[in-house]
């Protein structure tokens, strides 16, 4: 089976796909960094001096994104943001700005090693951790595409649009979409199905893609998303 739909009108700035209608396919879910790092109070992200309540926001919304496309057959892929437990992969640049705010990447946390692969805090979360065949990025930046085979991946299954739910909305999820749209790929933007350290942030982020007719791609409420594909 692989059904086609009509754009979703309700997406901003225009109606997503920008190509028209769009099947599930040649669409992914991309769930970028939901992991208890930058969504548990005793993470990475908490320990940079950010409340990491705030991004839980996105959780509910992102689920049911989550469980839509698993309903639909949609490929579902999961990035996870982390390093090499002997730091090889951490460059002097990202290393030295967590150092100065207090969280230096490899050091102790209460889920481990911060920001390292295989320690607690670098899990998923409860509610959005990947089931079955769905693939998992590791990646030790912040856009899915920097040092990972996501692109390969994407081709290879014949992926030409993309949904984006995670955080934070101003940094890797807002990286992950610029890469993508450099890349080809037609973005949506589940806009309650993200979030950043701040509304303000989260609304700038959601500004910006709006410029110039939807520059780096769309984006879209959950609900509307939900009420348009059934």
């Amino acid at each position: 089976m692989n059904p086609a739909f009509q754009s979703l009108a309700s997406a901003c700035p225009y109606a997503w796909p920008v190509t028209g209608d769009w099947r599930v396919a040649d669409t992914a879910l991309l769930v970028i960094d939901m992991q208890r790092d930058f969504l548990d109070p005793d993470g990475y992200f908490a320990a940079l001096g950010e409340n990491a309540s705030e991004l839980r926001e996105a959780v509910g919304p992102a689920a049911k994104v989550l469980a839509l496309a698993r309903r639909l057959g949609m490929r579902v892929i999961h990035t996870r943001e982390g390093h090499r437990p002997d730091l090889a992969d951490l460059n002097d640049t990202k290393r030295a700005r967590a150092l100065a705010m207090g969280a230096p990447i490899g050091g102790p946390g209460p889920l481990g090693r911060l920001l390292v692969r295989g320690e607690p805090g670098w899990d998923s979360i409860a509610e959005m951790a990947p089931v079955d065949d769905e693939i998992v990025i590791d990646k030790c930046g912040n856009g899915a595409f920097h040092a990972t085979d996501l692109d390969q991946v994407l081709r290879a299954n014949g992926i030409r649009n993309l949904w984006l739910v995670g955080v934070t909305t101003d940094v890797c999820v807002s990286s992950t979409m610029r890469e993508a749209n450099d890349r080809g790929y037609d973005v949506l933007l589940i806009s309650d199905a993200c979030c950043a350290a701040t509304s303000a942030l989260h609304a700038a982020t959601l500004a910006g893609i709006e410029r110039e007719g939807g520059v780096f791609g769309a984006h879209i409420s959950s609900s509307a998303l939900l009420e348009a594909v059934r």
